[in-house]
């Protein structure tokens, strides 16, 4: 098995959402841990930590702006809650739920 170092941790991916155009009836997996190189969604990157792809179907054909730090309490969708992040936070570990 592969050992990641701080396993349990979230990769700020982006401190900024990513607009994505969904497709009705299609589930998109979305990246819980930070480490997918196809943000925001998930390539098996989380192989060896504590994370895995949130599954979520979309209802309707429209833009929905995908939470990228990691940090949100509405996944997959961003609340806002990289704006707390430290300006630097991009490619940083965090842990989860780290700001409120």
């Amino acid at each position: 098995s592969v050992e990641i170092e701080d396993s349990a941790k979230v990769l700020c991916a982006k401190r900024s959402p990513l607009p994505v155009e969904v497709k009705a009836g299609e589930t998109y997996y979305w990246c819980t841990c930070g480490r997918s190189k196809n943000q925001p969604f998930c390539d098996g990157g989380h192989k060896g930590t504590e994370h895995t792809p949130l599954a979520w179907t979309a209802t309707e054909t429209e833009t929905k702006y995908f939470c990228a730090c990691k940090q949100t309490a509405n996944a997959p969708f961003c609340d806002g809650k990289h704006k707390k992040l430290p300006e630097d936070a991009e490619g940083k570990l965090f842990a989860p739920k780290s700001v409120e």
